[in-house]
């Protein structure tokens, strides 16, 4: 399974790193495999896994903020391993089966 997935605190102005800092420290110390980028953060595991990353990091934010919108886009596709770079890497191999 791949999520992607995106906190955001409410009510605490326009930048927020401390309010994102435990959230993201939960992410780094899961074990799971994630990619970070200025959008989402992916992340790769079992159900159970990712969901409970997710549960906490939001928990995290929600302490240090009177509100948390999440955002969540999973890609269920059970015995298919190594989503978060395969996905890439077949894109990459048609586009260079495509001469460009």
């Amino acid at each position: 399974m791949l999520i992607a997935f995106t906190l955001t605190p409410v009510g605490v102005g326009e930048s927020f790193p401390d309010e994102i800092a435990d959230a993201v420290e939960i992410i780094r110390t899961s074990g799971l495999p994630y990619r970070s980028d200025s959008m989402y953060t992916m992340i790769e595991g079992e159900w159970e896994e990712v969901m409970d990353v997710v549960r906490r990091a939001t928990e995290a934010v929600a302490a240090r903020a009177p509100r948390v919108q999440l955002v969540l886009k999973a890609d269920v596709w059970p015995g298919r391993p190594s989503m978060l770079d395969g996905k890439i890497s077949t894109f990459e191999q048609h586009m260079a089966g495509r001469g460009e």
